[in-house]
Order: structure tokens, then sequence, then C-alpha cells
């Protein structure tokens, strides 16, 4: 069988496996460059060469300066200007996605958005308007400022490599500026002026007790007089009621401790506050013999207002003993100093496909799950029983300290709970100081980029702008396996004859039409493609067809490449494309059928705005 019908069975297969979703797609990649060299369409000296690709180690660099802004304020800095933005919804949308905007262009366009998703939720729960409005604006703002720079997004530095290994010369730091930057300034003031009509209105998501619904579902349980419980751990309460439900606090005396870090054994008159609905409590009555409320209030007390007995229990135990109270009466539980934070699950989380049990959330990382929201409401089924998938957003507790460890280290992003922290002076401008020089030295042709990042990301650890910890945690480890494996299988598309094969077939098609029309069909299949994959996959695919198109029209490489460069970032018609769209997926409570109404018609702009000045910046 001929080497090029071989990559095209193993690319075929990739692509489906990629939009299936099934496997994670670093797996995929692998599992592609390993069919690859058995296959013999890769040699297997050259099989891991990709993994030391200019391409990846700048990624890898980019993404450890990227954390670096992050830690020394800066970012924070401009997210606190941005919340003094007034209460007109315009206003908001120009601050917010300018910003993640401006921000996409210098730092990783994922790491912008994830700075900037929480003071956008935040804001809409100021203002008391639905998150819907701002997410996928602010989403789409930070895949379209990733486009002005080399370092804005991983397709650019894959194009520039991919120039540089056939030509000898790399697109330099700011050579996609003119274009990008109009595609940019072109999509954000369509987005302010038109856009913003066609985003979906999800009205009752901005806040996160209209969406957990928390107090309702907090009761007081107190261990009785000779209760079977006295003497129990919280362990062992589980074990006997045969579920894992939420202690959120244990309330001995005047001293409460966090359910998380409590150790020791039941007392009694301890009270439990617990995160329960009523089939939960009349487990914990029976099983454990737990009761209701702290201290029975006296009888006088209860006259005309039977409700009382079981404070916090949601309405429908109300209706099951046929009180008909309003839920607004009911005294609500205390829920000061309990650690709670909401995060939204990263398509690249460890936690995807698995439940509590599978992780051992509290025993490994000390957080328990209190609830989980999907597509905009609460899922009331089991907590044991849910298996997480990519946005959606959990509402946690676990200790003040070492939350912000176990979501990083789980692959969550925290969202409106975040407090905004500014960074020390010193840090803040050592960070810029170190980026300045690196950036500096590319655009005088000093160092490559990869030489460059490389350098500045060490010596951010060596000054102490990041520990090294968080540098290794800041390093997106299925993108770095991604780029690794298909860079290789990309090169065996090329020097198998397929992409040569794909070329034929598009001037055959094209060749009664000007080059510009065979452009926009470049430009269509990438956008379609990354639409269904990763961004930096499609790139990696499309690179050598734009190539042997260039060389069947005798024409220039570099508007081809280009071409795929803006496309392959522009993934705005559905919520797997970019990881920037699906992490607003859950805090906005979109569908997948959302994306299309505002992606399909920013798409069409950017195809329109870019082609021509592609032509008048990179003539053919």
């Amino acid at each position: 069988m001929h080497g090029s019908t071989l990559v095209f069975m193993v690319l075929g297969l990739t692509l489906v496996a990629f939009a299936w979703g099934r496997f994670r797609y670093d797996l995929v990649a692998l599992a592609a460059l390993l069919a690859s060299v058995l296959l013999d369409l890769v040699p297997a000296e050259e099989a891991f060469l990709g993994f030391g690709h200019p391409a990846v180690i700048t990624v890898a660099a980019v993404l450890v300066l990227s954390k670096g802004f992050e830690r020394s304020g800066l970012v924070d800095l401009i997210a606190e200007q941005a919340l003094r933005v007034g209460d007109r919804l315009i206003l908001q949308m120009l601050v917010l996605t300018g910003t993640v905007l401006i921000l996409s262009g210098v730092m990783n366009n994922v790491g912008a958005l994830a700075l900037m998703l929480p003071v956008a939720i935040r804001m809409a729960r100021e203002h008391d308007s639905p998150p819907s409005l701002l997410l996928m604006p602010l989403a789409f703002g930070s895949l379209l400022g990733g486009l002005t720079t080399l370092i804005g997004t991983p397709p650019n530095i894959i194009i520039s490599s991919y120039r540089g290994s056939v030509t000898g010369e790399s697109f330099g730091m700011f050579s996609f500026f003119p274009v990008g930057a109009s595609v940019a300034v072109a999509g954000l003031v369509f987005i302010i002026l038109l856009g913003r009509h066609l985003v979906p209105q999800r009205v009752g998501n901005a806040s996160t007790e209209e969406m957990f619904d928390t107090a309702h579902y907090l009761v007081e349980l107190r261990v009785p007089e000779d209760g079977k419980a006295t003497g129990w751990s919280l362990r062992d309460l589980h074990k006997a009621v045969e579920e894992t439900i939420p202690v959120l606090a244990v309330i001995r005396g005047e001293t409460r401790h966090a359910g998380h870090a409590f150790h020791g054994t039941l007392q009694e008159d301890d009270v439990l506050m617990v995160e329960a609905g009523p089939e939960e409590m009349k487990l914990l009555e029976d099983k454990a013999g737990l009761v209701v409320g702290p201290e029975p209030p006296p009888e006088e007390d209860l006259e005309g207002d039977e409700s009382a007995e079981a404070p916090g229990v949601d309405d429908e135990q109300s209706r099951d003993k046929g009180k008909g109270k309003d839920k607004s009466k009911r005294p609500s539980v205390d829920t000061e100093g309990l650690h709670l934070v909401e995060a939204v699950v990263r398509n690249d989380s460890m936690m995807i496909n698995r439940t509590v049990t599978q992780l051992r959330l509290h025993n490994q990382f000390g957080l328990h799950l209190v609830a989980v929201a999907r597509d905009g409401g609460r899922l009331n089924q089991r907590l044991r029983d849910i298996r997480f998938r990519a946005g959606d957003i959990l509402l946690l507790q676990g200790g003040e300290g070492e939350i912000g460890d176990s979501l990083t280290t789980l692959g969550c992003l925290p969202l409106a709970s975040r407090n905004l922290t500014l960074g020390q002076p010193r840090r803040m401008l050592l960070s810029v100081a170190i980026f300045a020089v690196a950036i500096l030295a590319m655009v005088m042709d000093l160092a490559s980029a990869a030489v460059a990042l490389s350098s500045a990301a060490l010596v951010s650890l060596l000054v102490g702008v990041l520990p090294l910890r968080e540098a290794y945690q800041a390093i997106d480890g299925p993108v770095i396996v991604l780029l690794g494996a298909m860079i290789p299988v990309g090169e065996a598309l090329e020097t198998s004859g397929g992409a040569g094969v794909i070329a034929e077939g598009l001037l055959t098609l094209g060749h009664a039409w000007p080059v510009v029309i065979t452009l926009v069909g470049l430009f269509l299949i990438c956008l379609l493609l990354s639409n269904v994959v990763n961004n930096a996959a499609a790139a990696l695919l499309m690179a050598p067809i734009a190539a042997s198109l260039a060389e069947g029209f005798d024409a220039s490489l570099d508007p081809f490449l280009m071409v795929v460069a803006i496309s392959a970032s522009s993934a705005f018609l559905t919520p797997i494309g970019h990881q920037s769209n699906t992490l607003v997926m859950g805090p906005g409570g979109y569908r997948f059928a959302d994306y299309w109404r505002l992606g399909l018609p920013l798409s069409l702009v950017v195809m329109v705005v870019a082609i021509p000045m592609v032509l008048l910046v990179w003539p053919l």
C-alpha cells in the first residue's frame, strides 16, 4: 500500500478520534505517532524528535512566562482596574474583551482568559446580569488577541517554525501583527456593536446561590445524648451510611472545625453542618442517629412556625410535610468561615470521566465536593456517581492555604470566589523587564524565539519571579505531548506525498479561478478542521498542504502560511475547538449550538478582513 494512502488512513482515524472526544487529544496524538512508526511512515529513530522541536520548547517557555505574569500581580492590577467600569453592558464588553485581547498578544491566550474569567463573572454578579453576555465575547477575544504576535497562540509558533524549516528563516515576533491586529480590531468592533445581540442570554446563572442553592441544602444535625454516632470519626459516619455526604463543619461549643480538617471523633451535642437533601437527611437520622438542628428551642417558640423544626431543609421536604411555607422565611445557616470556592473543570483536567471516589478527592487533595453544576443548573444526582466533564462547575470546600494548589493539580480554574491579590512591585517590574529583554533579542535577531523565551523563563525562575514547582505546573503537559507527537506525523504527510496529493486536487478544482479563491478554500478547510480538532493539530496538518499549494501556483509561500495561521486560530463555531471556548461553557450556561450564532458571522468577518490584508502585506 502506498505511503500516502497509509498516512491518510492514520490521519482519518486520528481526526475521528479527536472529534469523538472519548480519549484525550494527547493520547490520540501519541497513538497516531506510534501507528506511523509501526507502519514505517516515521523512522523509529526520528519518532520523538518532535518533543525537542523549537515550537514545543517555545510553547512551554511562553506558558512559564505567562504564569510569571500572573504571580507577579501584573494582570491582577489590570483586572482590578477593569472592575471599575460602570453598569453599561457595552462598556463592560469593551473593557473585558479588549483587555483579554491585548493580554493574549503577550501571553498564552488560554492563560489570559483564565485570568480575566473570574473578573468577568464577578462583574456580572455585581451588576446582577447574566454572565453569558460577557463570557463568550471574552473567549472569542482571547482567540483574536492570539493572532497578533508570534507567542499569542501555538499555531503561530508552529507556522513560524515550519517556514524556518522550508526557507531557512522563521517569522519574527511581530510578523503576524499587521494582519492579526487588523483582524482582531475588526472582530472586536463586530462583537461590541453587533455580536452582543447574538450572544444567548442565560438568565439566573450569575449567582452562586442561584446556581447551587447552597443555603437551602445546608442543614445542622446534632449528635444526641447516647447517639449512635458518639465516638465515630467522619470516616466511620460515611461508612455507616454507605454514602459520602459532605460534612462542611463540625461545631463543638463555640469552636467550628472545617469538615475536611476534622480528624477526631464525634461527641455528644456536636453539631454537624451537612450539605444534604431530604433523602440524605433521612439516611443520617436512621443509620447514625443524628437529629435535625441544634438543641431544640422551647415549645412555645415553635408555635406558629412549624417549619422551625428543620432549618435549612429544602422545599421538597416542606411539601412532603404539608407545610407550604415560603422558603425565604426559613432560618439560614451560617456559612461564615467555610472556605468554599467555585472552580470550572478544564478540558485537560485529570478529573474528566472520573468520579470523586476514583480521584480520592478528600484523602489526596483535602477537598470536599459540595455540589456540581452543568449547563447552568445544579446536578441533583448523587455526588459519588457523577463523572466529571470539561466545563463542569464545582463547589468545593478546602483549606484556605492549600485549595489553590489542589485546584492547579486537578486541572481546575477558580472562578468568582478567587480573590484578586496584587503582587510585589519588585516582582512585577522584574517580570516585565525580563520579558522585554527577550522580545528585544528576538526583534534584533540576537536569538531565536525558542532560545530567547527559554532564557527569559530560566531567568524568571533564578530571580524568584516564579517558584520552580509552579513553573512545572504551568507547563500544559497534554499540549506539549500533542505537539511533540503530531509534528512527525505532519512531516510524514509531506514526505509520503500526501500533502502533494491534496494540493493537486485543490489545484485541479481551482485551476480556472484566481489564486485568491484557492486561499478562501484553504481558509475554510482549515477553519472547519480547527473547530473539531485542536488548533495546533490543524496548523500542523495544513502547513505542508499550504506549502504544496504555493509550489503548485508558483507563488510565494508566505500568504498561504499566513492564511493557515489565521484560520487555525479562528475556532469560533464549537465549544471543543479551543480550550477558551470550553472554559466558558459551564460558567456561561451555554449549549453546544450557541457558539455558531456568534461564531459563524465572526468567522466570516475574520475571513473577509484577513485574506485582503494577507495579500496586501504578503503579496503572491
